[in-house]
């Protein structure tokens, strides 16, 4: 009987991976060709489907790598947990871009009471994960595809041969060659005459990280430097897109607040009341960049006159969104009402000062997530050992890889 009930939870762990692969497939496809499968002119097909496990290979292989570090270290430990949970996630169907997955996770069936398995069973994933990372990375760099590569995703590039990069395109738009002069005079005398396509925004950038600088610095030799591709075509690169987002997603966990890795790995090395200082200073920090220069003074969008228009309009609703994501810093509502209020005044006034500062808006959906349902506190551990020497490095060695990994604005929408 006990095997009989078993089955069918494995089951639904192999379909949800299956569902996922499919996903991220479908979602790979897109972003390797700049088409949806359904709301384009010329629709993705077959071919085009299974040239998306270049991208969804790879990235389901890291996240495989981060969760079975967590799962094997807990089965070591002796502590019960569940396969992973793979979360299928597209958006193709209604035409908006998706990565196929909001991630996986795994389910730790009972309380840990032993602060070195806490943290053992936290550092083991997100290691994992970035090591298979940085081999996907490496092997993509050292084999980028020639620069004319982008003409089977942006045909029109063509007819400025391999200096398109000099340019932004689309095929919405057609300037024709006189047109350009506007925006590059010098280089509008050596076009042909013809008419080529420039790019109408809104245009999505991918992000930098530092490991992605450092190995685009060491793997790519200088005779091959211009196959690099710039922060708006890197996506059509399956393999550094997935390594990119297997990055996004370490640093994610690995943020030092709460229960994710990161806060397993700072709950370990420094303890419960050190955790409770760096844990609550990042979410504070997190929820502050996110938010800024979300309402500033000088926004004059809305509609109406007064203290109450323009951007004032949205203030109290801002006010309590903080409120309600500052959960975790007292049940006594005038505390969090104080956060709140504080965080947000700082954040105008640093706008007001500095027009140009700006925050990654993104980042508010984590802040909501992790105040409302992580939490930012960790349940003290009924087992409170200091780790060993090795265990101290390997949590440093964590701590870089946050830095490593981390980028500030990971996907930027410009022009809006």
């Amino acid at each position: 009987m006990e095997e009989q009930k078993k089955t069918p939870k494995k089951r639904i762990h192999l379909i949800l991976f299956i569902l996922t692969l499919l996903t991220t497939t479908l979602a790979g496809s897109e972003w390797m060709f700049a088409r949806s499968f359904f709301f384009s002119t010329h629709p993705l097909g077959w071919n085009e489907f299974l040239a998306g496990f270049q991208f969804s290979i790879p990235f389901l292989a890291i996240l495989t790598a981060h969760e079975f570090g967590h799962y094997f270290i807990a089965i070591k430990n002796k502590v019960k947990v569940s396969l992973p949970y793979y979360m299928p996630f597209w958006f193709g169907f209604i035409g908006m871009p998706s990565i196929g997955t909001v991630g996986a996770f795994i389910r730790i069936r009972e309380k840990v009471n032993n602060q070195q398995q806490s943290f053992d069973i936290g550092v083991a994933g997100p290691v994992a994960g970035f090591v298979l990372a940085v081999l996907v990375l490496v092997y993509g760099f050292a084999n980028l595809p020639p620069k004319t590569y982008v003409y089977k995703v942006h045909p029109e590039y063509e007819v400025l041969g391999e200096d398109f990069d000099k340019f932004i395109y689309t095929t919405d738009t057609f300037v024709l060659k006189t047109d350009v002069e506007k925006f590059n005079p010098e280089y509008a005398e050596a076009m042909p005459d013809t008419v080529f396509f420039y790019k109408d925004m809104p245009s999505i950038a991918m992000g930098n990280t530092l490991l992605f600088t450092l190995l685009e610095n060491t793997i790519v030799p200088d005779s091959k430097r211009d196959r690099i591709p710039d922060k708006y075509e890197a996506f059509h690169y399956p393999l550094l897109f997935a390594g990119f987002l297997a990055l996004f997603f370490t640093a994610l966990n690995l943020l030092p607040i709460g229960q994710l890795d990161g806060g397993h790995v700072i709950y370990g090395m420094f303890g419960s009341k050190s955790h409770a200082i760096i844990s609550r200073t990042f979410f504070v920090g997190l929820v502050f960049y996110s938010g800024l220069g979300l309402i500033s003074p000088y926004d004059t969008s809305a509609d109406g006159e007064g203290f109450l228009s323009g951007p004032f309009l949205y203030i109290p609703i801002y006010i309590g969104f903080l409120y309600y994501i500052l959960r975790g810093f007292g049940k006594d509502p005038r505390t969090r009402l104080t956060w709140a209020v504080g965080i947000f005044a700082i954040q105008y006034l640093t706008v007001q000062f500095f027009p140009g500062v700006q925050g990654y808006h993104g980042w508010l959906v984590f802040a909501f997530l992790i105040g409302r349902f992580l939490g930012v506190d960790y349940p003290p551990a009924r087992i409170q050992t200091p780790l060993d020497t090795p265990r101290i490095i390997l949590g440093w060695f964590a701590l870089i890889i946050l830095i490593l990994s981390f980028s500030p604005a990971p996907l930027v929408v410009e022009g809006v």
